[in-house]
């Protein structure tokens, strides 16, 4: 019930009603001594707009892509080896947009996977309906109430657990994080707190006043987790993470430092918006523009966030999406519209990196889904639940995505297992 919650909301910690302790701030209050060190995390990020995959990793090998984008296509490696505007050569018929030359050394220590041509199979072109879809987990079906990275976190079964056990990089929850465990949204580490004396005082009559010993003790936990976060935020990053401007950059700087803490930290989230390309989608040459700066920006963070992570990397694991692909035929305008396949990257430690994973469906007019798109071949539920089954260790496969029954055989074998990614790296 909405009166038995707490919500963060511009970074100011908000109540509605006052019946009870909130379920959060009751595990906190259990969870105070519990240790929290060396935890398992996943975290997601979001490219809101339906981000052009083709252009990310560019299928220079592809001899249909170049006839399908004669402005927008990046070279080939060996067509542009010295200018700088030429694709990042990761196997010989995949590469990097060079906007994304800060990811090659994650590669190249098999840190970085790349799942192409994944997606959902539901065929909409809606940015709302998609990502609804894909945050859900359950495409096709509008009906769902909470989000797949809710349900992945591990029934705590009445063992404590950390108040800030998931979190969301923003003002607001969003829909992949709502559902029956404790979540909440963080704009800024250093925001988080009661928002004026007011409040303070009403939460501390409420909670810390009350003759309720849970309620004292729920209170008290509530203010001991606005003073961690707040000395979390206090940490300086690692000296070798350059993080760029950007909130997807200060987003990931904030969610290395609850990392760093040992806070507890389970799942984490951020999105970044600006990818809906249909006009102008590159600059003067294809490895220019607006695709390029975004691009740009994601590597340089993610990069960062690596560096920054040090020997914790070991337990980290983060994934990126996006609603849908862009169309494999540029439009009139330099830029793309509403497509069907996309890829994901999956970072970390334990990730079976180096690879291109997925069956490649070619770009031919006979292979593309409808006639213009990338054809999904891997269902991106597939994907998420092989991180969450693995790195999480929740193997529930029939109520992480509800309708959808994972099964192992469908797993794209990225995570190693049992200390293989540390011996594959010795």
């Amino acid at each position: 019930m909405q009166s038995r919650r707490v919500f963060l909301r511009g970074a100011a910690l908000t109540m509605f009603g006052a019946g009870s302790a909130p379920l959060w701030l009751g595990r906190a209050a259990q969870g105070s001594s519990a240790s929290t060190k060396s935890r398992k995390v996943l975290v997601a990020i979001f490219q809101r707009g339906a981000a052009d995959g083709l252009n990310t990793v560019v299928p220079f090998g592809e001899k249909d892509y170049y006839k399908l984008r004669p402005n927008l296509a990046i070279p080939a490696p060996v067509r542009a080896a010295a200018s700088g505007d030429a694709a990042i050569d990761l196997d010989g018929f995949f590469g990097l947009h060079p906007g994304l030359v800060g990811l090659k050394p994650l590669w190249d220590a098999k840190e970085l996977a790349i799942v192409n041509a994944v997606g959902s199979p539901d065929p909409t072109r809606s940015h709302f309906d998609a990502q609804d879809y894909m945050e859900a987990g359950t495409p096709g079906v509008k009906s769902t109430r909470d989000g797949w990275l809710n349900r992945a976190m591990v029934d705590a079964d009445g063992h404590p657990v950390s108040p800030v056990r998931a979190v969301a990089m923003g003002s607001a929850l969003p829909r992949i994080l709502r559902g029956a465990e404790p979540a909440v949204a963080i704009d800024r580490l250093e925001d988080f707190q009661v928002r004026g004396r007011q409040a303070a005082s009403a939460f501390s009559s409420i909670y810390g006043d009350s003759a309720d010993t849970l309620l004292r003790h729920t209170g008290k936990e509530a203010f001991d987790a606005i003073r961690i976060v707040r000395q979390v935020s206090a940490q300086t990053s690692h000296p070798g993470a350059d993080y760029p401007n950007g909130p997807l950059a200060r987003n990931l700087r904030q969610i290395a430092a609850l990392i760093k803490a040992d806070v507890g930290l389970e799942v984490a989230f951020a999105d970044v918006g600006g990818w809906d390309h249909h006009v102008n989608e590159v600059g003067p040459r294809p490895a220019t523009g607006q695709l390029a700066n975004l691009l740009r920006q994601v590597g340089d963070a993610l990069s960062a966030f690596r560096k920054d992570l040090g020997d914790r990397f070991e337990d980290v694991v983060l994934v990126t999406m996006s609603e849908f692909g862009r169309t494999a035929r540029e439009n009139g305008t330099r830029g793309t519209d509403h497509g069907h396949a996309n890829l994901m990257f999956v970072l970390g430690g334990p990730v079976a990196g180096g690879k291109v994973y997925g069956e490649w469906p070619g770009l031919s007019d006979g292979q593309l889904y409808e006639r213009r798109d990338l054809a999904v071949t891997t269902d991106f539920r597939d994907v998420l639940g092989e991180l969450v089954t693995q790195h999480l260790q929740n193997h529930d496969r029939t109520g992480l995505f509800p309708g959808y029954s994972l099964s192992p055989q469908r797993f794209r074998r990225l995570y190693r297992m049992d200390g293989a990614a540390a011996q594959s790296r010795a």
